[in-house]
């Protein structure tokens, strides 16, 4: 048989493979420890914490997914990025990009910071002189993020590739915002894939997993020691559910993308929309490279709303379909401030370097009617306007901004929210 397409290997991973009782979908192996044979006779699997045979199967589909040799699935998607790091060492210098995910941002600029794992750089992959940095710091690993997260800034990843290779650096490129349906970063030349499995792989908000491929055998064997090691695997059960999500990924981001060209359409002729972010519109400085290293433009946008930040409270509580939350790539539609959730570990200088600005707002869109998400966002636009209306003179104004502040103090020192900066 010749290549399967994505649609098929997601779907038919496990499918009709059982050996003991002929189930046409594969069990869950929730053990966590395996019978010997015989005295010092170990069989294939021994412990659960080194191998799983749902563990496995899943990390067999992802790699076959994304075209790698051997995948590592981990515990979260900080732990996929965590484990890419193990490969460097203190006199290494790691390239990242100013305008990645919050998360990954705090943890490599920590790592550096506070243990001295690394070296580390910053650098704007959308200025011309990109390679001149990178060069220059004598990289050994680049880490990129395209889209990325929440201004989808689009980053050539076949050119950043071609320096690596003349500078003998890895490329890691996290590939959560498209999953290996819409870009495939290894085929690109990059050494390393990382996902959130959490996000559209799952596709259902219920697990947190992340997932790491790689383009060789020897890379993939050091970094599944490593995952041994730390005791990062990923939990058996949330691997099938996982398995189970996967399966659906490619009809999920199709009508997903038909929904989010809807919703871009829809935003870009809004009166209280500043700016809109979304590769797939002809005007994004990134357009003609994600055309041309992309299968699709993804289900992820972002836009600036043209209002006082005062007003944030009253757009995003007169919604009823788009969620409030800190995720994407689900099924359902959420929506997020990315300066006071997802980013707010980077302080207000790195923000502003970033380019996330006082009322930036990210949609993930999700499977709903699109009609029905069209309706959703005009009603709380319309809220806005009236709300604005309302405030009549700079004094209400000023005293909405005050109040917004002390709101957004009190939910940055929430300890129940720490986690997220």
């Amino acid at each position: 048989m010749s290549k399967r397409h994505a649609a098929t290997i997601a779907a038919r991973a496990g499918i009709a493979q059982d050996t003991a009782f002929a189930a046409v979908t594969p069990p869950l192996y929730l053990t966590s420890t395996y019978e010997l044979k015989a005295f010092q006779q170990p069989g294939q699997y021994d412990y659960s914490r080194s191998n799983n045979p749902t563990r496995d199967l899943l990390a067999e589909t992802l790699a076959e997914l994304e075209g790698g040799v051997k995948a590592i699935v981990t515990s979260t998607g900080m732990s996929a990025c965590l484990l890419a790091l193990q490969l460097l060492t203190p006199d290494d210098t790691l390239v990242i990009p100013h305008d990645c995910y919050g998360g990954s941002y705090r943890l490599f600029t920590n790592l550096a910071q506070r243990k001295n794992a690394f070296k580390l750089l910053v650098v704007n992959f959308q200025q011309a002189d990109w390679a001149e940095q990178v060069s220059a710091a004598q990289a050994k690993m680049i880490w990129l993020e395209t889209p990325s997260n929440p201004l989808l800034q689009i980053t050539d990843v076949r050119a950043v590739c071609q320096l690596a290779k003349q500078l003998q650096a890895l490329v890691v490129v996290d590939n959560t915002f498209l999953s290996p349906i819409l870009q495939q970063p290894l085929a690109l030349g990059a050494d390393i894939v990382v996902h959130s499995t959490t996000k559209y792989i799952n596709g259902h908000s219920d697990i947190v997993g992340g997932v790491l491929i790689c383009n060789s055998k020897q890379l993939g064997d050091e970094l599944k020691w490593w995952a041994n090691c730390l005791g990062i695997t990923g939990a058996p059960f949330d691997c099938y559910m996982t398995l189970r999500g996967l399966r659906t990924l490619e009809p999920r981001l199709r009508l997903q993308q038909d929904n989010t060209s809807k919703v871009v359409a829809f935003l870009s002729q809004q009166p209280l929309v500043a700016k809109v972010y979304y590769p797939g519109l002809p005007d994004h400085p990134g357009h003609a490279i994600a055309k041309a290293q992309q299968r699709g433009f993804g289900a992820m946008c972002s836009f600036d709303l043209a209002a006082d930040a005062a007003l944030l409270p009253v757009f995003f509580s007169a919604l009823r379909l788009f969620t409030l939350a800190q995720s994407l790539g689900g099924i359902e539609s959420l929506i997020c401030h990315p300066g006071s959730m997802t980013h707010a570990s980077m302080d207000a200088q790195a923000q502003q370097t970033a380019g996330i600005g006082p009322t930036l707002i990210r949609l993930s869109v999700g499977i709903e009617n699109a009609d029905d998400l069209l309706a959703d966002l005009q009603q709380a636009f319309n809220a806005v306007a009236q709300a604005g209306q309302q405030a009549g003179n700079h004094g209400k104004a000023d005293s909405a901004v005050t109040q917004d502040h002390q709101q957004q103090q009190q939910f940055r020192l929430n300890p129940a929210l720490s986690a997220f900066w």
